[in-house]
């Protein structure tokens, strides 16, 4: 039965949106998790099936002009979390679709859920939590205090000050303005965190302020930036986890060391903030 389903969902993949681009094996992939999924599949359950998959940086500046980009067989550190996301919207909705899949994953990538250009995919992730909050699709949890006894007051502006590092800003330098613009609109916006020494030991208020399958944001004082790094929370006998898409492990993993452990390798980090799925 398991079978004919994914057979049934395969024959979908021809109808697809204008604009999108990916192979036949990230749309088998894609069904595939959602003929096994229900209502109840995780958020966790989806991530750790993207165990071992390959680390690959800027998986999504492949085309001249923006499309909305689908790619299991490589990730980083938000797209990873983009999949496993829109994979779980999908599950506990009950859509089971190609089609479905895309407008969830592109619901959450662009500004308001709409692909229109490089400058509508949502670059800083304090733009992404801002953005999807308003749409009612995440929560940003920022009590109780503690743990959440540290304050961030977002300053960006990377992109607009390092044009050459973004293809499409130097393919297209009238780009830089517009997103100019979005820095200045993000900037000052405040937001609670938990401090990276808070993270020591699993205290009864951490381990209830944050839960399994949770998006780590790791917070950083990095010039221009305002998040250094994505994952999962995932909790162990020992404390807290993150499972991530890994630059020094190069793929996806579960890191092996506590949270606290791999934030005291990391100087520029100062901390985490925390969205979760409603």
């Amino acid at each position: 039965m398991r079978t004919l389903l994914i057979s049934l969902l395969l024959l979908m993949v021809g109808t697809t949106y204008a604009q999108v681009t990916y192979t036949h094996a990230d749309s088998l992939t894609i069904c595939r998790l959602l003929a096994k999924a229900d209502t109840k599949t995780t958020t966790l359950w989806f991530a750790r099936q993207f165990l071992g998959i390959p680390y690959v940086a800027h998986t999504l500046e492949v085309n001249d002009d923006e499309q909305l980009v689908v790619n299991t067989r490589q990730l980083d550190c938000t797209t990873l979390v983009e999949t496993v996301m829109a994979l779980t919207i999908c599950a506990h909705q009950g859509k089971r679709t190609w089609n479905d899949y895309l407008t969830a994953l592109r619901t959450l990538r662009y500004r308001q859920g709409v692909m229109n250009g490089y400058t509508s995919r949502l670059h800083y992730f304090s733009d992404w939590i801002r953005d999807k909050q308003a749409m009612g699709i995440v929560t940003e949890i920022q009590s109780p205090n503690p743990p959440f006894t540290a304050v961030q007051q977002v300053k960006v502006d990377y992109m607009s000050t390092h044009p050459t590092a973004y293809k499409a800003l130097k393919a297209q330098p009238k780009l830089v303005p517009v997103i100019r613009q979005q820095e200045q609109q993000l900037t000052g916006v405040k937001a609670r965190y938990i401090p990276k020494s808070a993270l020591r030991r699993s205290t009864k208020a951490l381990r209830q302020a944050v839960k399994d399958g949770d998006i780590i944001a790791i917070t950083c004082n990095k010039k221009g930036l305002d998040i250094a790094h994505l994952g999962f929370a995932v909790w162990q006998k020992d404390g807290l986890h993150l499972l991530n898409a890994s630059m020094i492990h190069k793929k996806v993993v579960l890191e092996p060391m506590t949270f606290y452990r791999y934030l005291q390798k990391h100087p520029s980090h100062t901390g985490i903030r925390v969205i979760r799925l409603k």
